[in-house]
């Protein structure tokens, strides 16, 4: 069979999936590459993450099209899920990527993962994951939630191999020993938590003094942070500059496909993300555009309130 593939959010992030299918496919003997619309296929799989990425509009010779991920159904399962990845569909990749557990603890209301993947539980270990490599990003929700998560990055330690919990680490779940274990892991850049409510504040500075005692510095942590409400938005943002942190912003997303980002979520995105204009000034002294200063939002709202 000629099988193609399509990542249809992008190809700038390796898409495991899709390096799944291929491993499965090349095994059965089967040719695999990235889909295009002058070629015919037998067979055609579209991966898609996120529910509003637009659909695939290229003309796609095939009998055959095969669409999943949580972008297109929560409910879908990989037919190949343990099957080993090809690498081979991206070339210039020297990291391994993947997961040493699925699933997590929290409820959080604009997250998918409890409702896709369920409770925390073990899948895969480290020496699997990395085939050999050296490096890996790992893709993990919570992996702190789970001793064997815990057994795993004591593992990683023992290994001396480099690694990236791309998707953030619970705070909440830091105590002094973890911190202990964390400060031994060689990062492939920084460690990342995240703080999407104010409720997460706390935790998020315990954490930091756990850290700090065992030779992290803040300037190592990575933050991701959920775009809401106006005020508690600048608010922890300004808090994470204070702290001397990195602070990514991420504008809020529902699920729908129609749903639009609030211009204010986008302006205070662009300005946090680009640390020479977050160190420079304050967000409501920041001019996206021209004749426009940040601080109108505030002044809006505060109408709207009166």
């Amino acid at each position: 069979m000629k099988i193609g593939l399509i990542d249809v959010d992008s190809h700038h992030f390796p898409n495991l999936a899709l390096m799944k299918i291929s491993a499965y496919h090349k095994k059965r003997g089967d040719t695999v590459e990235w889909a295009n619309h002058w070629d015919r296929y037998d067979r055609v799989y579209c991966s898609k993450i996120f529910t509003y990425t637009p659909d695939v509009l290229t003309v796609i010779q095939s009998p055959e099209i095969i669409k999943g991920g949580t972008g297109y159904n929560l409910n879908d399962d990989l037919f190949c899920d343990c099957v080993v990845p090809d690498y081979s569909l991206y070339p210039n990749l020297h990291e391994a990527y993947g997961f040493l557990t699925r699933g997590c603890i929290r409820q959080c209301s604009w997250c998918v993962v409890p409702r896709k993947e369920g409770v925390i539980r073990a899948y895969c270990d480290i020496e699997t994951v990395l085939q050999g490599r050296n490096r890996a990003v790992l893709l993990d929700n919570n992996v702190l939630a789970s001793n064997f998560g815990l057994e795993q990055i004591e593992n990683i330690v023992k290994l001396q191999c480099s690694v990236d919990f791309n998707q953030g680490l619970d705070a909440r779940l830091v105590t002094d020993d973890v911190a202990k274990i964390l400060s031994k892991v060689k990062w492939l850049r920084y460690i990342r938590f995240a703080m999407d409510t104010e409720m997460q504040i706390r935790p998020l500075l315990s954490a930091l003094e756990k850290l700090n005692r065992h030779g992290i510095k803040n300037y190592k942590i990575f933050v991701y942070t959920l775009l809401r409400e106006l005020h508690d938005s600048y608010h922890r943002i300004n808090l994470l500059k204070q702290l001397g942190v990195i602070p990514f912003a991420q504008p809020f997303r529902r699920l729908d496909v129609n749903s639009k980002i609030p211009q204010w979520q986008c302006d205070m995105a662009r300005y946090t993300n680009r640390t020479a204009i977050l160190k420079s000034i304050d967000f409501k002294e920041f001019r996206p555009r021209h004749g426009f200063k940040c601080a109108e939002y505030f002044q809006n709202l505060n109408c709207q309130t009166n």
